[in-house]
């Protein structure tokens, strides 16, 4: 198990931050006050997150406009076709810790 930890004061509402360890890049994104966290990884082309938009819940890649939900990971439209993983989070205090099950 592996646990990437980041403050809640380090993101913002509608923004991405991402965190890397030597095997795994995640971002984690707070919506409506839940904090969630998915791999940073557009199934499409591999292509990170970074830049990319918050829209009504989903993830949009930078580079193509695919479109993921980011509570379940789901595709939501192409050129995208496979889901993303997700990830559990705990929140303790203002500490954010991300769980990653190997």
């Amino acid at each position: 198990m592996i646990e990437l930890k980041c403050q809640k004061k380090e993101i913002l509402e509608d923004q991405i931050k991402i965190l890397s360890s030597k095997d795994y890049q995640i971002c984690i994104a707070i919506l409506n006050s839940e904090v969630l966290a998915f791999e940073d990884v557009c199934s499409h082309d591999g292509e990170s997150f970074d830049g990319g938009k918050i829209e009504n819940g989903c993830i949009v890649c930078p580079r193509h406009m695919a479109k993921f939900d980011m509570k379940t990971g789901k595709a939501i439209c192409m050129p995208a076709v496979e889901d993303i993983r997700t990830f559990p989070v705990r929140v303790i205090g203002e500490e954010i810790i991300v769980v990653i099950e190997e």
